[in-house]
Parts: C-alpha cells; structure tokens; sequence
C-alpha cells in the first residue's frame, strides 16, 4: 500500500491553567533535536491551548508538512503513566477555559460522526511500553479540553492538508523534574523514551502495510 518511508507529526502543548509546567512542550524540542530514523519527514510542533486558533494552526501544520501518521500528545494531571486514548468525542461538552480564559463557540468540534477511533497501532503501542517497563493505561475519553479537539480534528481530517492516515492521542502524567512530589510524575527521560516507541511501532505498522 505505501511505497515510502512515512512523514510522521507528532504535536505537544504549551502550559495552560493548572499546567506551568507541560512535559509535551519538552517532548516536542527534544524530538525535533533527535528525531527518529525510518521516516521520510518528521515534524514536532507545540500548540497553543487555544480554542480560537488550534484548527487554523493544524491546517497550517497540514498544509505545509503533509503528514502520513500524526501522534498527539497531552498533559493529564491524573494519569499513571502513557495513556492510550482510544476514542475522540467529537463534542465540546465539559469545555474548560483555554489559556486565554476562552470557551469554545460551538457545541461541537467539527463536521463528522460523535465519536472516531484511533487509527494508532494501540495494542503493539501497549505491548511495547510495558516491554520497556513503562507504564501504561487505556482511555475511551480524551476528555472535555483541547487535547480531545486536536485528536477529533486530526482524526476527523478536519483540516486542511491534515489526513494522515494513522491518527492518535497520548496522554502523559506531570513532569518528574518540575513536580517531584506528584506519585505518577514522570522523568523526562522515559517520557522521551515512551515517545520513541509510540512513534517506532507507527513506523513499523507503516513498514508491514508498505
């Protein structure tokens, strides 16, 4: 099916409130100092936590980077290690002020069926993770904040030049180094290392369809 390496997005946010600290806004730089091998492109961007501008902001990402796969990740204050999302609601309900003190203007987030799946390789994903004795858990809300409008966005190819074929959300508990006493806290380096493999196990899924 596909007769190149793939061009593999992968999109962090910025801090928001609650979040001075965002681990993803640090993924995403050390990704683009180290990316990965195997691919034909890769691209890391930091979103702002913006209602107004997140769709103009993936359409431009879309348009000038054409990604074949797009990992998302997030921040989730609550979680115990990379959770997998597997759902996107297409739907604002339980919105949160964004950064800015915004709500969203409609009720729901773009055209297109109330819930899309990961297209993500989520049991390998999974296998992978805790083989590396990270930990790992699974979702079926991606929550009522921007990181469920990105994944809807992304997997309803609601934007321009943003189809990839493989489409997915990850969240990730607090950053070890800013939040030391949080339980589930996070060392940036095994978040880097979950990150490769997330994006290994797209890129080989990507190879066995080739």
């Amino acid at each position: 099916m596909f007769t190149r390496p793939p061009r593999i997005l992968v999109t962090g946010f910025s801090v928001f409130p609650g979040a001075p600290v965002n681990p993803t806004e640090a993924l995403a730089g050390i990704l683009n100092d180290e990316p990965p091998a195997g691919v034909e492109a890769f691209r890391a961007d930091v979103l702002a936590v913006e209602y107004a501008t997140i769709a103009d902001r993936l359409s431009a990402i879309g348009r000038e980077f054409l990604p074949d796969i797009a990992i998302h990740f997030g921040l989730a204050r609550e979680c115990s290690g990379f959770r997998l999302e597997r759902v996107a609601r297409n739907s604002h309900d339980g919105a949160r002020p964004d950064q800015s003190g915004a709500l969203p203007s409609a009720t729901r987030v773009c055209a297109g069926p109330d819930r899309l799946a990961s297209t993500l390789p989520l049991d390998l994903i999974a296998e992978r993770l805790e083989g590396a004795g990270l930990p790992v858990e699974w979702s079926d809300d991606a929550g009522g904040y921007l990181c469920n409008t990105v994944f809807t966005l992304s997997a309803a190819h609601a934007c321009d030049g943003l189809r990839p074929v493989m489409a997915g959300f990850v969240h990730v508990p607090p950053l070890k180094e800013a939040e030391p006493d949080h339980a589930a806290a996070m060392a940036i380096d095994d978040l880097v290392a979950g990150a490769n493999i997330v994006i290994a196990a797209c890129i080989d899924e990507w190879n066995v369809r080739a």
